[in-house]
């Protein structure tokens, strides 16, 4: 039997994983409804994970009010609510095999640091969220990481992209609209695996809580495509499995701006105090039919 084939005969298992920086708005809500959709529909599980690892931004309330938001939208998961604070373990121990496997180095530059020599050197490559870590800590001594960081020096640590991609060989995964994918995660240089104010990064929570929950389906948006290589790439250094992806598109503002907390928005809070009726708009979103003023992004 195919491994494709083993994927849709498996129990669905999949995940809506909101980080608590801010309350959700109407995007969230459909992506949260397509998730619990494709649950039900396959006869499996939702999950809620909070992806509250940054701790600058992430507070309690924001916790409280994602939960209150999907209660009122009628979104059911199964089981407790996961939080990644309390997995920094699981992490840490994906790292540690990393580093000994030596796909990893601790990089101490700074934000100034970088756009300096990237300004500098005048043909940087670029990725898809613009130009890449020019890979300078990259080169440094053994010796003269191990001092810095036996000083204490502040330091990420970065995977290194080419060694991780000899190591893993051509990699692909599937999605289940788009279909066979080829990863190219050299595209995204050498990214943070875990951060100067946080003990891990997106990729690698986001990887490891995937293959320890057992999660099959992933859905997310189409603007997180070029992370899937990373994953997938990740998944083979560490000997995890890889779901099957769904990435659907993104909610635009009337300006043609992708929604985000950051900007705003349709909250559901406010469409909840407005007298919204819950049951309306779920009907709506799975027809695809929004708010005035709200329309999908162009693939």
């Amino acid at each position: 039997m195919s491994a494709d084939i083993q994927h849709i005969v498996r129990p669905v298992v999949t995940r809506f994983a909101p980080s608590p920086t801010g309350r959700l708005h109407i995007g969230h809500a459909w992506s949260a409804l397509m998730a619990m959709d494709m649950a039900r529909t396959g006869g499996g599980v939702l999950r809620l994970r909070i992806e509250d690892i940054d701790g600058v931004r992430s507070r309690p309330e924001h916790v409280a009010g994602i939960i209150e938001d999907l209660r009122w939208l009628g979104v059911e998961w199964d089981g407790e609510v996961m939080f990644q604070s309390a997995r920094l373990a699981l992490y840490d121990a994906a790292l540690d095999r990393l580093k000994a496997d030596g796909l990893v180095y601790p990089c101490f530059c700074t934000r100034a640091e970088i756009a300096a020599e990237i300004a500098a050197s005048g043909s940087a490559p670029h990725g898809s969220g613009g130009p890449l870590y020019p890979g300078t800590c990259r080169l440094l001594s053994d010796q003269e990481r191990a001092e810095r960081i036996d000083a204490h020096e502040p330091h990420c640590w970065r995977l290194d992209m080419a060694r991780a991609v000899a190591r893993a060989g051509p990699l692909s995964w599937q999605d289940m609209d788009r279909g066979t994918i080829t990863a190219h995660p050299e595209r995204a240089g050498d990214v943070i695996l875990a951060r100067k104010d946080a003990p891990t990064s997106y990729h690698l929570a986001a990887t490891v809580d995937d293959a320890e929950m057992g999660i099959t389906h992933v859905l997310r948006g189409d603007d997180l495509l070029s992370a899937t290589d990373i994953h997938r790439l990740l998944q083979a250094l560490l000997g995890l499995p890889s779901p099957l992806y769904r990435h659907h598109l993104l909610l635009a503002d009337a300006q043609g701006k992708r929604l985000a907390k950051r900007t705003g928005g349709i909250a559901l809070a406010d469409l909840r105090e407005q007298g919204v009726n819950p049951a309306h708009l779920r009907e709506d979103l799975r027809a695809e039919r929004f708010p005035v003023g709200i329309r999908l992004l162009s693939a």
